[in-house]
This record gives structure tokens, C-alpha cells and sequence, in this order.
């Protein structure tokens, strides 16, 4: 009998020190560890909403950012954090779910991570020379079918957001005589793009939008399920003839595996109320990106869903980065 009331009594002792420590949470500053150098889209995005936890928690939040090996050098730090609530990390399509099948063995599980939830999510516009003769899909895949040399598309790199589309566009559309060329990076791809010597490629529509805009390229698509409030006048993948093609890429939060669940629903309420902020929605709007709000679980079920879809897509390129 004694020995049952002691144990009951230790365990009440548990938890009372524990909802108290929780009830304290934060009481210290938080940091986010960014898988990229400072000044890349997802170091400023990260930044933007960074600033607005900020505020809804009442202690500073700072940016870590551990860049190399396409995010899993931070990645790899975020899974020997402590699972205290006061690291958290910067996961989004390639970290969470194509770095799996691109690279022989990964220094951390992306299926361990925990999800905290979705911070927001961008496309990709289909852009094509000024000098090529086309002004729709459909005008292009007849253009690269019929040519006498191979067409050429680039990427910003083996693996990338850029690469895995124009490999899905190829499958989907038969066009087999395409030729890849992996650049260093978008702004060479761009550059090459403008100048002619590059067919067509897929960019992001942040960094798209300058050259876009100054005439120097053609959009004949976009990769969201539907058209850009900004673009309205350009169709979708789907509308241009590619049926079932959407591309995003999307980012959210995570956390170390074992960190308790009442701050990870703590996390994800202030992060959906940083995601309701005119002010935060406006920025993001500037940005090209569509606020990603949601559960823990909505943000997994992403995750999931697109690690399935896009890992046939790398194991049918045979893409590898190691």
C-alpha cells in the first residue's frame, strides 16, 4: 500500500513539474535552424515569419542558418537538437522529401522529424526564349518534337525544384530528345535563358518575375493548381494541356523527434495566428507565396504525399547528387 501511494505520488510530482515548466514555455529565446545561406528564399521567408513568432510568443526567435549538402547539413543539427521547443527548423520539398532518393544515404529521417505546420507555399512559371517561335505548350512540345537538334532545358541543379519539372514535363509529354543542362544555381540557368542559348526552363515565379516582366522572357504556363492572382492572364500546366502537372514548392516548420506534444500544438497555434497577420499576408503576397496554414498532421500529410509522388519522379530521371 505504501509503496502504491509513493509511486502515485511521484507521478503527480512528474506532472506538476511538468505542466508547470510548460506553463512557463517559452521563458527563454527560440532559434530556427535555416538549411540555406543567409539571403536565399527560404533564409527570408523563414526570417519574415520568425519575426511575427516574435511576437505571438513573447521571446526573441533568431535564424541559424547551416547551409551545404542541399539542407542536410541542417537538417542533420535539427535531429540532434534537444526536443525542448526552443529549436525548431526549416523543412520544405526538398529537404523532406527528394533528398531521400537523390542522395545514396541521408545524415538524418525525414520521417522522424516532427511537424510543427505549413508556413507557406510558391510556383514555378514554364519560360521559353524570346527568340523561339512558340506562345503556348502546345506550340513548344510540337517546336522540341520536330526540331532537328536536340532542345535544350535547364536547372538551377541535379535534384532541384527547376530539374524535377522539366524531368515530369519530358515524361509526360514525350519528349525524349530534350537535352538537360544543369547549371550552378538559377541566375546562371536565367541568364542563359535570356540570352538565347537555353530553350526553355522552369522558374520559381519570385525570380522569374523581373525578366518576366521586362520582356526579356515568355511564360506559357504555370505550375500551381490554379493561375496566379498576379499572372491571371497565364494558364495552368493543366489548362495548357498537361493533365495532372502541379508543382510547388512549400516550406513549413519542424522540431526534434521526442519533443512533447503540447508544444508542438503550442507552436502550430502560434505560427497559424503569425499566417493570419495582414501584414505577414501582404509580404507574402510580395513574395509570390500563398500562406500555408493547418495542423501538424495537414503539414505530414504534405510531406507524405508529395515524398511518394516526387521520389518516382527521381527514381524515373535516375538523378543523383552523390
Amino acid at each position: 500500500m505504501l509503496a502504491w501511494f509513493s509511486r502515485r505520488l511521484a507521478i503527480a510530482a512528474f506532472c506538476s513539474l511538468a505542466c508547470a515548466a510548460f506553463a512557463a514555455y517559452p521563458d527563454r529565446p527560440l532559434k530556427i535552424i535555416v538549411p540555406s545561406v543567409a539571403g536565399s528564399s527560404p533564409d527570408v521567408l523563414t526570417r519574415l515569419i520568425a519575426n511575427g513568432l516574435s511576437l505571438q510568443l513573447g521571446k526573441p526567435v533568431v535564424i541559424e542558418n547551416r547551409g551545404g549538402a542541399g539542407g542536410n547539413i541542417g537538417m542533420q543539427a535539427l535531429m540532434a537538437a534537444a526536443p525542448d521547443g526552443y529549436t525548431l527548423g526549416y523543412g520544405n520539398n526538398a529537404t523532406l522529401t527528394t533528398n531521400e532518393f537523390l542522395f545514396s544515404k541521408l545524415p538524418y529521417d525525414p520521417r522522424a522529424l516532427v511537424a510543427v505546420g505549413g508556413m507557406a507555399t510558391t510556383s514555378s512559371f514554364l519560360l521559353v526564349n524570346m527568340q523561339m517561335p512558340v506562345t503556348t505548350l502546345e506550340e513548344l512540345v510540337t517546336y522540341v518534337r520536330s526540331a532537328g537538334k536536340p532542345v535544350q532545358y535547364g536547372s538551377g541543379g541535379i535534384g532541384t525544384t527547376s530539374h524535377l519539372g522539366a524531368e515530369l514535363f519530358k515524361a509526360r509529354m514525350g519528349l525524349e530528345s530534350a537535352q538537360h543542362i544543369p547549371y550552378k544555381g538559377s541566375p546562371q540557368a536565367l541568364n542563359d535563358l535570356v540570352g538565347g542559348s537555353l530553350h526553355y526552363y522552369f522558374e520559381n515565379i519570385v525570380t522569374a518575375a523581373p525578366q518576366l516582366q521586362a520582356g526579356k522572357v515568355r511564360a506559357l504556363a504555370v505550375t500551381s493548381a490554379q493561375r496566379d492572382v498576379q499572372y491571371p492572364h497565364i494558364p495552368t500546366m493543366q489548362e495548357a494541356g498537361v493533365p495532372g502537372f502541379v508543382m510547388n514548392a512549400w516550406g513549413g516548420l519542424l522540431v526534434p523527434p521526442g519533443t512533447p506534444r503540447e508544444v508542438v500544438v503550442h507552436l502550430n497555434t502560434a505560427l497559424n495566428q503569425v499566417l493570419k497577420t495582414p501584414e505577414i499576408r501582404a509580404q507574402l503576397e510580395k513574395m509570390a507565396y500563398t500562406p500555408l496554414p493547418g495542423t501538424p498532421e495537414d503539414f505530414q500529410a504534405l510531406a507524405d504525399s508529395e515524398r511518394a509522388r516526387w521520389g518516382e519522379v527521381v527514381k524515373a530521371s535516375g538523378a543523383k547528387v552523390d
